[in-house]
């Protein structure tokens, strides 16, 4: 089943009156960010408009946007944090997190499989997103792999920011900070999303009274859906996170973080920490693509750690837990292994640095393909 019947099949569900369930994925902008209410960011707005369309269904929302993620960490978490609640549709959007290259054309269609693929066989709409000052953004890989797929994308850069270039919207009025909407931002961006909606919505009815068929509600399960072949080398689409209930991890100094996590948006939890030089932890782990999470702090002095591959010291990377940005600490992730021989690799992270620090190195996770 392609994804615009899927699309239209949902619609149909839900003129039946069926109980569906409205997902989201993204960084911040999906998160809510710079909105004042939780119910004023684009994907509440966007949940709103099912709930009007169809006011016989019942919707449950489930927004899955964590602020300064990308794809690469968005396939990777796409089950825990949107999946498991079986969605119906699942909106995606990290078009300003990701860079526009070949890397995050990869792990963007590694992410968008997980989704088709997932055992409620969601519909999936595609949206870019975009910084308002210099019109930057993703979308020309994104919706290269979008298009692939037959998954329909909405963009801001082709709407609302021609707009703003051209001084019908006056930047300052939709955002503050040339990237995160505000209320009225983020209306102008649920708008967009509505308008596609809606020209589905319009065709659904006119096939439904033509008397076309529109399937039913599809059982296939991921081992069963049928995705046309990747268009990149596609080595993302498995990927799994590795945190301390995965008991994956040999600790020599590194110390498991006993307080517990309060809600998926409590991201420096599940993890490891270590505050003395030479504190190590290290995995072996069959795989193909690496990369570690790790929080970089504002809070300063943090550790060093170092991160050696099959003990490679010559080209080990440093992983520097002090923060150059003010605004908050941050959940920094950095590749250490991408397209290498798919094989049990052993993988050491070692505390170089830890004098007068004020808190200590914190692994959140490994992220493996």
């Amino acid at each position: 089943m392609d994804n615009m019947t899927r699309l239209k099949n949902l619609m149909k569900r839900a003129a039946n009156g069926e109980s569906l369930v409205i997902g989201f994925l993204g960084g911040s902008i999906t998160q809510g960010s710079l909105s004042s209410t939780p119910k004023t960011c684009y994907a509440y707005l966007v949940y709103e408009w099912w709930k009007k369309s169809f006011p016989n269904a019942a919707f449950s929302f489930v927004n899955g946007g964590i602020g300064g993620t990308t794809s690469h960490y968005g396939g990777a978490r796409a089950w825990k944090d949107v999946l498991c609640y079986r969605p119906d549709i699942v909106t995606v959007d990290f078009s300003v997190n990701d860079d526009a290259n070949e890397f995050f054309e990869e792990t963007y269609e590694g992410m968008l499989r997980r989704l088709l693929a997932a055992p409620s066989d969601p519909a999936v709409v595609v949206l870019n997103n975009v910084f308002y000052d210099i019109g930057k953004n993703a979308q020309n890989y994104h919706n290269r792999i979008a298009d692939h797929y037959g998954i329909p994308h909405v963009s801001i850069k082709d709407t609302v920011y021609p707009d703003v270039e051209s001084g019908k919207i006056v930047r300052a009025d939709i955002t503050p900070d040339n990237l995160h909407p505000n209320d009225k931002g983020h209306r102008l961006v649920a708008d967009e999303i509505c308008k596609l909606l809606d020209s589905i919505k319009a065709e659904m009815e006119e096939e439904t009274i033509a008397g076309e068929n529109i399937e039913g509600k599809s059982t296939k399960t991921e081992a069963s859906v049928l995705l046309p072949a990747p268009l990149t080398e596609n080595a993302y689409e498995h990927s799994r996170l590795i945190q301390i209930q995965d008991n994956e991890a040999i600790l020599d100094g590194f110390l498991v973080d006993p307080i517990e996590k309060k809600g998926m948006l409590d991201i420096f939890k599940n993890g490891w920490t270590a505050a003395h030089t030479n504190d190590k932890i290290s995995f072996e782990i069959e795989c193909r693509c690496l990369a570690v999470q790790y929080r970089k702090s504002v809070q300063q002095p943090v550790p060093k750690a170092k991160a050696v591959i099959d003990g490679d010291e010559a080209h080990a990377v440093i992983l520097d837990g002090n923060f150059t940005e003010d605004w908050g600490d941050c959940l920094y992730l950095e590749p250490l292994l991408h397209h290498a021989e798919k094989k049990v690799h052993r993988i050491e992270i070692i505390v170089t640095d830890a004098k007068d620090i004020v808190r200590p190195f914190y692994l959140v996770s490994l992220i493996v393909s």
